[in-house]
């Protein structure tokens, strides 16, 4: 039971001997919602370079409507890994016996934020001036973000529904809510052109910066048969995140990918998604999760260790000493880190 008390921040080291690359190049079909969201533009820039075939992989990348049918293309076995999935939702599927299984973090924290007109006096959430909060819908993410953020800054303002992105920036330009909330890339001309000022960002709040929040997800049956292939394609996917913020070339493939000028990538980038925050090898807050998604009923009770170590299989990158002690159940299948 002990072990429990890393799981806040848990590197999964499911699959350990490197194998040598296939002779010719395997493919894996990969689902993903917004292929030109920032945090899910990886796999198919680092095809663009070449990353991925270095890696011995072909990826066939496949659009869906949203997350809930990136899940169940995975499910179905349509999809050989998922991108961007919610964390609590692979954990309902999960307990429900659905055969998912997750190979990487996607994003932890969020890069969404509260922001201000810019000829409003307030300069800082935590500004007196500050007497209601937009939030999109009830139950939302960032409807929890914001209650999270009130609590922690013991802000005396009043939560506001506002409705989406564009819904809010009207109410906060009409004046019906002092601070509106949105996520990028929304907002970011406004931000350039100096119409709006952000005051706060979502991992400003301890609760959201330390949990992981979408995830890379495969079906069991294809991380049986393909574990060596899933392991070369999380190599290639942790090489092309590292690229992704030491290459200038990056922003310019990207802005190209998402239609946007490189000055507005960059900003999406430096300021809202932190190189840590797409980082695949730590399922963070494990424990606060668990809690939500029972809190939620998305579960009925958190899963034991030994459910755990089934659903989490993160590959570990080629190469690496586990530094864990032999015959340990800690050294095949997790490595625990202190919390933060």
């Amino acid at each position: 039971m002990r072990h429990m008390l890393y799981l806040s921040s848990v590197v999964v080291l499911g699959l350990l001997a490197p194998a040598p690359y296939a002779a010719a190049d395997d493919t894996l079909k990969l689902a993903v919602a917004q292929r030109t969201a920032w945090d899910s533009a990886a796999p198919e820039l680092g095809q663009q370079i070449g990353i991925f075939k270095k890696h011995g992989i072909v990826l066939d990348l496949v659009s869906t409507q949203d997350r809930a049918e990136t899940m169940q293309r995975v499910i179905s076995g349509a999809a050989d890994v998922g991108m961007a999935v919610s964390a609590m939702d692979v954990l309902r599927a999960y307990a429900r016996g659905a055969p998912v299984r997750v190979i990487g973090a996607n994003t932890s924290g969020a890069a969404s934020y509260w922001y201000v007109l810019a000829s409003s006096p307030i300069r800082a959430i935590q500004d007196a001036a500050v007497r209601t909060i937009a939030y999109p819908a009830n139950g939302s993410p960032t409807h929890y973000a914001a209650l999270d953020l009130v609590n922690q800054f013991r802000l005396k303002a009043r939560l506001m529904l506002t409705g989406g992105t564009a819904e809010t920036l009207n109410v906060v330009t009409s004046g019906r809510v002092d601070v509106g909330w949105a996520a990028p890339p929304f907002g970011i001309d406004e931000i350039q052109q100096g119409k709006i000022r952000v005051v706060a960002r979502a991992n400003d709040v301890l609760t959201i910066r330390d949990k992981t929040a979408t995830i890379l997800v495969t079906n069991a049956g294809a991380l049986e048969k393909r574990k060596d292939v899933l392991r070369r394609f999380m190599d290639a996917y942790r090489e092309t995140v590292t690229w992704m913020y030491s290459d200038p070339d990056a922003l310019k493939r990207y802005a190209e990918l998402a239609g946007v000028s490189e000055p507005f990538a960059q900003r999406l980038r430096d300021e809202f998604y932190t190189k840590d925050m797409l980082s695949p090898d730590k399922i963070k807050g494990l424990k606060a999760i668990m809690k939500d998604a029972v809190a939620l009923r998305h579960i009925q009770a958190r899963l034991s260790r030994s459910q755990l170590a089934e659903l989490i299989q993160i590959p570990a990158p080629a190469g690496q000493d586990t530094g864990c002690r032999r015959g340990s159940v800690w050294c095949s299948l997790f490595r625990p880190v202190a919390s933060p």
